[in-house]
């Protein structure tokens, strides 16, 4: 196991509202308002200028995402907001992804200060590769491969029958065994790693009975090799954990700190790598073990 899986790295600093401008502290600032722009489902446009953002955590925002822009009525229509809020007290900034040259001209008649990643490199990587982009839309978030599409969505299925242990059949198919206490964030993580990657994930809650001899549960013993853990405070699995029960001792500080007690030492006895989801985000948790994978099949 290396200190790199069993490492709490801190979340990047959470998108906030806030204004550009600092106050005094008895009184709260405006919020920078934040647009996003795209063809497709904004997906990229959200993520790489949120983590321009995150960056910024002193400052409050307030995004507003404008998806599936495909006509020049509907780039116009988008520009009219967005002059709208440049004519207001607090500067806002808009973050496009338009592919189509004309559509992202009418985009970039805007007043509001405007980033446009699709702008800023594709010209660049043309030049590299010294061939022509298509700059058609929606081509990152496509089916593109259908090989590819249709493994995604094979993984997908596969997760979701083997969510909380609720199946045991097939687990030899699974590319990684989740184990964790319950409210851990296994559920979200498997998810992100079939959508994004494709991987077919088995998410096994550990419970009070199977600490009794310390061994790993049985349906999931003879795939050690494909565990992988999932850990994180007690305060943070407390919190969640009263959310759904409150006052119950399955939310019990107590509780939460024998659980993962047992969980880590249980862990450690069987050499299964780990890792703590208290300050990292389900991308960051999916980054992480996605490496593990790769090192695990290199060997």
């Amino acid at each position: 196991m290396t200190q790199h899986e069993r490492e709490v790295t801190a979340e990047p600093p959470e998108v906030q509202r806030h204004s550009a401008r600092p106050e005094t502290p008895a009184s709260d600032p405006p919020v920078v308002p934040i647009f996003f722009v795209s063809d497709s489902t904004g997906i990229s446009a959200e993520m790489l200028g949120k983590a321009l953002l995150a960056q910024f955590p002193g400052v409050r925002f307030e995004p507003r995402l404008f998806p599936f822009i495909s006509t020049v009525k509907e780039a116009r229509k988008v520009v009219h907001i967005l002059d709208a809020a440049a004519d207001r007290p607090v500067t806002p900034l808009a973050f496009s992804t338009m592919a189509v040259a004309e559509i992202r001209e009418e985009i970039q008649r805007t007043r509001c200060p405007l980033i446009d990643f699709f702008e800023l490199h594709i010209a660049r990587v043309e030049s590299i590769l010294g061939v022509p982009a298509m700059r058609a839309p929606a081509r990152l978030h496509g089916l593109g491969d259908a090989t590819t599409y249709n493994l995604r969505m094979s993984a997908v299925d596969y997760t979701i029958e083997h969510d909380d242990g609720q199946s045991l059949r097939a687990l030899d198919r699974a590319d990684v065994i989740l184990l964790g206490p319950s409210r851990c964030g296994k559920t979200p993580t498997s998810m992100y790693l079939a959508l994004q990657h494709g991987v077919f994930v088995a998410n096994y809650p550990l419970v009070e009975e199977d600490f009794d001899d310390g061994d790993l549960p049985a349906p999931v013993r003879r795939f050690r090799d494909r565990c992988y853990g999932i850990i994180t405070t007690p305060e943070r699995l407390s919190q969640i954990r009263q959310e759904r029960r409150p006052g119950s001792r399955y939310a019990s500080r107590e509780q939460c700190i024998y659980e993962l007690r047992r969980v880590v030492a249980m862990l450690r006895s069987h050499r299964v790598p780990y890792t703590s989801s208290a300050n990292k985000s389900v991308e960051e948790m999916a980054t992480v073990i996605m490496q593990h994978l790769k090192r695990r099949d290199t060997l």
